[in-house]
């Protein structure tokens, strides 16, 4: 009976054909969901709209007209109207650090800290209920984001006295008198070997320790966590981003213990969605340590299934440019004294890796079948970066590694020349453009940011640009270091506003289309999964995102406000708007 039954449904979808686009290898299967009546953005090559689509077994199906997609319903097909919704593939955010972000807010929510008062304030509440002697953290605060654009020093963080205190601002920290005392650092503590011990006037410690995390002392930024805190604290994060409309991530910098987590999830079954990790050891180790850890992985790109797999090597370039570290091509100038703390007028922030350990580390990883990247935030550390693969590349063509800058915010003509010829993609985060501009602008002025975060120049050039968040700190979509919104993420690509309301340098805007794309097809292939995931087309997993206003036509300034319906992995449904 079966048989008769599924012969039937062949024949109807035989003589249905023009007006659906079926998987051949799924074409005798009978549909599991049927979504009709909507807007169906396919992001197929030719960015073909439907109305509905098909799902079997986890993947599409069909995709085309509602009349046909209905005529291929079986006896326990669901059936979804989506009353004139827009239909997306499933979101990718190509920069994630989620077990960090899971944990920021683990025990207790974050305060705004974006003022030298808010800060004050989240201190002197923190002394009350933490024994004296005992460490209060700041969690990460970019000086960018302070009312004041100044970067703190320990007499801001002086409001305590009976704690030692530590502000996270990432590749920097900075201590209150209390925690320099506790950490043995004055006058003559030497600088650590790649970092700096910010200093006043008078030559005094002034609380700005610049890659110099390693003399702390009795802390961990991090906090201490049992390993099933941080294993719900990962899941809930990853459930957080499928509500966001999110269907794939790629974690940026998993070392061996957060690997262990990601398995376990996956090998338990609650794994919530895709993820691509990149593989970052610590770059200070020695070069033949670095190596023989790279030789000996028991995995490399590829290493993994559908829903965890290996992507990338990556090694830490540079610093961050909200915090004065990432490795400019020029100074950073008077506003930048002010804005980082900088007391060497030549300061151009720093690089972590020497150009020959670097070139030997990745030409290691290369041999191995990885995918390479950097964090190379300045101009200067793209620079060195290209350097790199532009000798890998002339021992052996890199461009079928689908190698790429990361960050690589501080732009040249020549660096994107460089880029396009050895077939170089870009990883980048509007959200950085979005906050920090209107402090970068003050730093670098309004010619210096010609280049910065240039998408359309990077789309005229030819080169695929994944996008993402860099999502670090909270738990909300909207107001987390960064914000992991994908709709905020398209918008700003979109408009290139700023918190003040100004648009950078208009002339790199690019189309909501080309938008999509960077958290789509772009993105999939730079997991090199563009085959499977990406667009809705016949034979992909059916990862989808139901919206609740049309991406492609609503005002402009809408798209930062899309909100999810429906999201699908799989073909089933992972979230649903109550």
């Amino acid at each position: 009976m079966y048989d008769l039954f599924r012969s039937k449904i062949t024949r109807v979808i035989m003589k249905i054909v023009p007006a659906l686009l079926f998987s051949s290898a799924l074409i005798a299967a009978d549909p599991d969901v049927i979504l009709y009546n909507g807007k169906i953005v396919t992001v197929d090559p030719a960015f073909s709209i439907a109305h509905a689509v098909v799902v079997s077994g986890g993947r599409v199906l069909a995709v085309g007209t509602d009349e046909a997609a209905v005529a291929t319903r079986a006896a326990n097909t669901k059936m979804i109207d989506l009353h004139g919704r827009t239909v997306l593939p499933g979101l990718i955010d190509s920069h994630v650090h989620a077990l960090e972000a899971g944990l920021s807010e683990f025990r207790a929510p974050l305060p705004p800290l974006d003022s030298y008062a808010a800060v004050q304030r989240f201190l002197r509440e923190k002394a009350k209920t933490t024994p004296k002697g005992e460490w209060i953290v700041v969690p990460r605060t970019f000086p960018t984001r302070l009312e004041e654009l100044r970067m703190p020093t320990k007499d801001v963080l002086d409001v305590i006295t009976d704690h030692p205190v530590v502000f996270d601002a990432s590749y920097v920290v900075i201590l209150n008198s209390a925690a320099l005392q506790k950490c043995g650092i004055d006058r003559d503590t030497p600088n650590p070997p790649g970092g700096e011990i910010g200093k006043d006037a008078n030559g005094e410690p002034n609380g700005v320790l610049k890659n110099a995390q390693a003399l702390l002392k009795g802390i961990s930024l991090g906090g201490h966590f049992t390993d099933e805190e941080k294993l719900r604290a990962l899941e809930d994060q990853l459930k957080r981003y499928v509500a966001a409309g999110l269907t794939g991530v790629g974690d940026r910098a998993v070392d061996h213990e957060q690997i262990g987590l990601y398995e376990r999830l996956h090998d338990s079954g609650r794994l919530p969605l895709r993820v691509s990790m990149t593989w970052r050891p610590d770059a200070s180790q020695p070069t033949d340590e670095l190596i023989r850890a790279i030789e000996t992985a028991r995995y490399t790109r590829g290493s993994g299934d559908d829903w965890l797999r290996f992507s990338t090597f990556k090694l830490t370039l540079d610093g961050g440019m909200t915090i004065g570290t990432a490795y400019q091509r020029q100074p950073y100038g008077a506003f930048g004294k002010q804005l980082y703390a900088k007391t060497d007028p030549d300061d151009r922030g720093q690089l972590f890796i020497a150009p020959a350990k670097l070139l030997a580390v990745m030409r290691a990883a290369r041999n191995r079948g990885w995918q390479l990247t950097t964090h190379d935030q300045g101009g200067g550390a793209i620079d060195a970066w290209l350097d790199t693969l532009a000798a890998l590349d002339r021992e052996k063509p890199i461009s079928p590694t689908r190698s790429f800058v990361m960050h690589a915010s501080f732009q040249s003509p020549g660096a994107i020349a460089r880029m396009k010829k050895m077939d170089i993609a870009a990883d980048t985060q509007s959200q950085w453009l979005y906050l920090d501009g209107p402090a970068l602008e003050k730093v670098f002025g309004n010619d210096g940011l010609r280049w910065f975060f240039p998408l359309r120049s990077y789309l005229d050039a030819g080169i695929k640009v994944a996008a993402g968040s860099d999502h670090m700190i909270g738990h909300d979509k909207n107001r987390s270091v960064n914000p992991y919104n994908p709709f905020v993420s398209m918008w700003t690509e979109v408009s290139r506003e700023m918190t003040d309301g100004r648009a950078l340098h208009p002339e790199q805007k690019i189309t909501r289309e080309e938008a999509l794309k960077t958290h789509t097809i772009w993105a999939a292939w730079l997991q090199f999964a563009e085959d499977k995931r990406g667009s809705i087309e016949p034979g992909k997993f059916a990862d989808l995102v139901v919206i609740d206003r049309d991406y492609l036509t609503c005002p402009e300034d809408e798209i930062r406000r899309i909100e999810p319906v429906i999201v699908l992995i799989d073909g089933k449904i992972a979230w649903e708007r109550k």
